[in-house]
């Protein structure tokens, strides 16, 4: 644990990426709000994180969005601009305590010194530029531990280790007219994740949602308008099992408040290694997830009451062989699923318990 930095009113925390990727940073946010109670708190994130932030108590002050920057965010379709970089750093800037909780390093800590603060810490590879004070990056580490023994070297103690997200009546009430017409026992299922080999088979997913539809739940299938044609598969192949088709609803419009809602309506969340899972917990719903085995190191939850996890120990490509355990080796270009050998019975068994 380093000690506090003196005289700090502006600090500055680096964590762009996806949904999951935000949360696995909250327990560090939280750590460095109770450590610097008048700071401000600046997060450096993306539209989507600036979304869930809106209107919502957290300990994050403001949202300032990145711009397309070479390993740090880097949106579709959005060229690399330097006049966007520096009207964004002195957006920003200036700052008293930067914190990187974005990688190794090697592109986000050179971004990071753009803000010119006066003290940094964070992560870093052997061959990214240095910091105040710094931990070594090693890939296989749990993400809320890393983020939270990086704030611990500016004297931010860990208070919780459990990413949350207040609940707002604006999310209950967008989900109340989603949900009109469905039974109160409700199931969410997200079939997708963000790398394919994340992905259990929608097959899979489909015996799960009719087993549970047919028990007389209802499930709600969701997923973001570019993971529709996954959403629409699992829910054609679920309704051919069940005679009661309309219990499972798809969602692929859903806000990130709505979302918030619908998650925080369900008994049980079933999904992949994937932000909503992720948001699921942090609005307190237990959550069913099928992990590859490496990404239980860096994304599984420390806990199993509600937190159950249906782990694949697949440890080579199916397809070619390729060592799939090895960091330092370039992945191979299969993208088939990595957690098809989990099976069905094991997510039944898992939800039943939970409800």
């Amino acid at each position: 644990m380093g000690e506090k930095f003196p005289d700090v009113r502006r600090i500055a925390v680096l964590r762009g990426g996806g949904l999951g990727d935000l949360l696995f940073a909250m327990p560090a946010i939280d750590a460095l709000r109770a450590a610097y109670p008048d700071a401000e708190i600046l997060l450096l994130g993306t539209p989507l994180h600036a979304e869930l932030f809106a209107d919502r108590p957290s300990p994050v002050d403001q949202v300032i969005t990145l711009p397309a920057a070479r390993g740090v965010h880097e949106p579709p379709g959005h060229p690399f601009d330097e006049a966007e970089q520096l009207a964004f750093v002195a957006r920003a800037g200036p700052v008293d305590l930067a914190v990187q909780v974005h990688g190794g390093g090697r592109w986000s800590n050179p971004f990071l010194h753009r803000l010119d603060p006066k003290w940094t810490v964070g992560s870093r590879t052997p061959d990214a530029a240095e910091l105040d004070r710094w931990v070594p990056f090693r890939y296989y580490q749990n993400e809320v531990m890393r983020a939270l023994e990086i704030v611990g070297l500016a004297g931010a103690p860990a208070v919780t280790l459990i990413p949350t997200v207040s609940l707002t009546p604006a999310d209950l009430d967008r989900a109340a007219v989603e949900l009109e017409g469905l039974p109160d026992r409700l199931v969410v299922v997200h079939p997708a994740a963000t790398d394919p080999r994340r992905c259990w088979p929608p097959e899979r997913f489909a015996e799960v949602i009719a087993k549970v539809a047919d028990g007389g739940a209802g499930v709600v299938i969701i997923g973001t308008p570019g993971e529709r044609d996954l959403v629409e598969r699992a829910t054609s192949l679920s309704r051919q099992r069940v005679s009661a088709a309309e219990r499972i609803r798809p969602m692929t419009h859903l806000g990130l408040s709505a979302l918030c809602g619908v998650l925080a309506r369900a008994e049980v969340f079933v999904g992949n290694d994937s932000g909503p899972r992720h948001l699921a917990r942090a609005v307190d719903t237990p959550a069913v997830g099928v992990f590859w085995m490496g990404n239980v190191i860096n994304a599984g939850p420390l806990g199993r009451a509600r937190d159950r996890v249906l782990i694949s120990w697949t440890s080579t490509c199916p397809v070619c062989g390729a060592d799939c355990t090895r960091e330092d080796l370039p992945r191979c270009a299969h993208d088939v699923s990595f957690v098809a050998t989990v099976s069905t019975e094991d997510v039944l068994a898992e939800i039943e318990d939970l409800l």
